[in-house]
């Protein structure tokens, strides 16, 4: 059975998709009440799964006739997602920062989970046992390395993407 964080996430995540500009206005008090729950459980799954390494934009007013804000950023055409991604890893990335990067691309169908996985696998802190700035650094050129390879057609001109 599913906890109730999941639940809000994939019901906030079912709002976004049925919008078309892919964003949701919302009030805290009415989606705690819809769920049965206290305000701070919805802030909880905002702030830790909607966060701008997964993709999104919260913004948030209080008081009274606050809301929240949730946009989901768009990955860009297949053209430029190459550009995208070495645009944001850059020189160095941050374990969670790459994270949210793997996740954006799942989500996008752009990866499968194995490939994710052993990504992830490849860029965690316990298995590059660097310090800091080195750490980021080796982490942002492995990604690059395995990004290519994973957006390469193959030398017969079959790749999947």
């Amino acid at each position: 059975m599913r906890n109730i964080s999941d639940v809000i996430e994939h019901h906030l995540k079912e709002m976004l998709v049925k919008s078309s500009e892919y964003v949701v206005e919302i009030q805290r008090n009415d989606l705690a009440d819809h769920f049965q729950c206290v305000p701070s459980q919805i802030n909880y799954v905002i702030s830790t799964r909607f966060t701008p390494e997964k993709g999104y934009i919260v913004e948030s007013k209080r008081g009274g006739g606050g809301y929240v804000r949730i946009q989901r950023l768009q990955l860009p055409e297949q053209a430029s997602v190459q550009d995208h991604i070495f645009l944001t890893i850059g020189n160095n990335i941050d374990q969670a920062s790459a994270e949210g990067l793997l996740y954006q691309l799942e989500t996008a169908e752009l990866l499968s989970r194995r490939e994710v996985m052993i990504m992830k696998a490849a860029i965690i802190r316990e298995t590059i046992p660097l310090q800091l700035p080195i750490r980021d650094e080796l982490r942002a050129k492995l990604m690059k390395a395995m990004l290519i390879a994973a957006f390469t057609t193959d030398a017969k001109g079959g790749g999947r993407r």
